[in-house]
């Protein structure tokens, strides 16, 4: 990725990067104090070999401000671990509405932590696209909806993703956005299955 945001030269390169790459790591609201909670995979799991592995591995959300804590695991069927589905402004493992959120240009901007949205501005501000050979149906930024792509939008989303850099470093209840609230637009569940010898293991 080579791109300078407000640089008429600038230009972005796109291996084919995936939303999943960012899934590691997601900012929500906590269900609890309202303020902004962590959801990362358990503690003590071996690393993922590929990031669509972070689809399947349990879960555990945290908020340093109350205390809470709540687990997720993946849905077993036979032998298999049916995986969270991307997208949507709500996190895929306890449907919190994204704690990185604002309104731009009668939309709802949202990205899922600090680096989502580094990524996000750094194609965004770019006069140059190019993608490389990722399919359109896993690459991110093939994948973006025409608002975010359109260069006259180009100032108001970059403004956009600069609130949700700002609001990565807030995290009390009254720093919450006025657009962090549960919208109904969760993904459809398409049943992707992940296969392993036997169930992850770990603490709750």
């Amino acid at each position: 990725m080579d791109s300078e945001p407000g640089d008429a030269s600038a230009r972005h390169y796109d291996p084919g990067v995936w939303l999943a790459q960012y899934a590691g790591r997601m900012l929500v609201v906590c269900p609890q104090c309202g303020g902004c909670a962590l959801v990362v995979p358990r503690p003590g799991l071996p690393p993922p070999r590929y990031f669509s592995e972070l689809l399947f591995q349990p879960r555990r959300l945290a908020c340093g401000g109350c205390g809470a804590v709540v687990g997720w695991e993946p849905e077993g069927r036979g032998a298999g671990l049916v995986g969270a589905v991307l997208g949507g402004s709500e996190d895929p493992f306890f449907w919190q509405p994204l704690w990185l959120q604002t309104r731009c240009v009668g939309h709802v901007l949202w990205a899922y932590n600090e680096e989502h949205v580094d990524e996000l501005s750094a194609y965004v501000g770019a006069q140059l696209r190019e993608r490389g050979g990722a399919r359109p149906t896993r690459a991110m930024f093939a994948r973006l909806p025409p608002w975010m792509k359109r260069s006259d939008n180009r100032s108001e989303v970059l403004a956009g993703l600069e609130t949700l850099r700002a609001l990565a470093k807030r995290s009390a209840p009254a720093d919450r956005s006025d657009a962090a609230h549960e919208r109904g637009d969760r993904p459809r569940g398409h049943g992707s299955m992940y296969f392993r010898s036997g169930p992850y293991e770990g603490g709750p």
